[in-house]
């Protein structure tokens, strides 16, 4: 089993609550409970894991570096436009990142347009719900060596 470790950012816990317009009314523990049938039936074990603290998901960050994840997905909302101390921690890693948004950044405020990241992961996905998350563990799963 690949181990994959999906990120989730700030305010993240409350989907299903916030902005249904943008990001509907999925909640965080169905997203996750969609990533854990997809990665059953991927061969994948999805570690999930939220924080509304910056400094704990760099933590977190460096922890999946030291336990040697497969590959790594994140969507760290506003996170995403300015934290250049979580884009420093993920360029640590040596696995896969794939980076995805449930709304399509680039159709909405201006400062959303920009991600910090996007020069260190592998792609980025947005503008697909909860099916971000799907097509995210898919191509962080295609970018792994087969064995």
């Amino acid at each position: 089993m690949k181990k994959i470790l999906m990120l989730h950012g700030v305010n993240h816990n409350m989907f299903g609550k916030r902005d249904p317009k943008q990001y509907g009314t999925i909640t965080l523990q169905e997203i996750d409970a969609r990533l854990q049938a997809l990665g059953q039936e991927l061969g994948a074990e999805i570690e999930s894991f939220q924080t509304n603290s910056e400094s704990a998901m760099c933590e977190r960050i460096h922890a999946a570096f030291t336990e040697g994840k497969d590959a790594v997905l994140i969507n760290a909302g506003a996170w995403t436009h300015y934290s250049y101390a979580i884009r420093d921690a993920l360029d640590i890693l040596t696995c896969p990142i794939v980076e995805l948004h449930m709304s399509n950044i680039h159709a909405r405020e201006e400062f959303r347009h920009h991600s910090v990241f996007a020069d260190i992961v592998r792609g980025q996905i947005c503008g697909f719900g909860v099916d971000s998350y799907l097509l995210g563990l898919r191509a962080a799963m295609g970018a792994l060596p087969a064995n």
